[in-house]
């Protein structure tokens, strides 16, 4: 039961992006296309997965006073790997993510669950927990991502959906996009979580 609650944790009740807000650098600048949003949500949850379970394994190990020092060596061992692997295989997302696959390093998500969670759990709760809060920022960034996309040019994933009739939305695929998406779909999970709520009271 304890695996299951700690999974699905991060996928809604404490979602990184519209629970906590958390992790915003990358949601508002790389989510233009669904592409990157997909990639970062994935790599995200892989350097969060990896770090989790090996924080998990050694916290006893690791003085209390070079904790955080020791889980951004952590961090960045996995983030070097996933950068490369991105380079070699898919050039053209790492270019376009380009210095934030780097900054997952200080991701606060990755750094605070390894600090919060990770540190006091055993290898099992950490793994649940790695896969609810990564496919959460996932889910999360996806969503955000279509929602530009296809407003702003007219396609998902790199495939048009609407013709040249479409007047496109150039301003979806701008900041102001992001800020203004992100808070209408903030909006919506909070309202669809007091209606929740509501019923689970009454």
């Amino acid at each position: 039961m304890g695996f299951l609650r700690d999974f699905t944790n991060g996928l809604w009740n404490e979602n990184p992006t519209f629970r906590i807000v958390i992790g915003m650098c990358p949601t508002l600048a790389i989510t233009n296309q669904a592409i990157n949003g997909l990639v970062m949500g994935l790599a995200t949850t892989f350097v969060l997965l990896a770090s989790e379970i090996v924080v998990s394994l050694i916290k006893k190990l690791v003085p209390n006073e070079v904790r955080i020092p020791s889980y951004v060596v952590i961090i960045a061992t996995f983030v070097t790997f996933v950068d490369y692997f991105l380079k070699a295989f898919l050039p053209d997302v790492a270019a376009a993510l380009s210095l934030f696959i780097p900054l997952i390093v200080v991701n606060c998500i990755i750094l605070g669950r390894a600090e919060a969670f990770a540190s006091k759990n055993p290898v099992k709760n950490s793994i649940a927990d790695a896969l609810g809060m990564g496919l959460g920022f996932t889910w999360a960034l996806v969503l955000l991502s279509v929602i530009r996309e296809f407003l702003g040019s007219g396609s998902v994933f790199g495939f048009r959906l609407l013709g040249n009739w479409y007047p496109r939305m150039t301003i979806m695929l701008l900041p102001a996009g992001a800020f203004i998406s992100l808070g209408l779909l903030m909006g919506v999970m909070n309202l669809i979580s007091r209606k929740k709520s509501g019923k689970e009271v009454n």
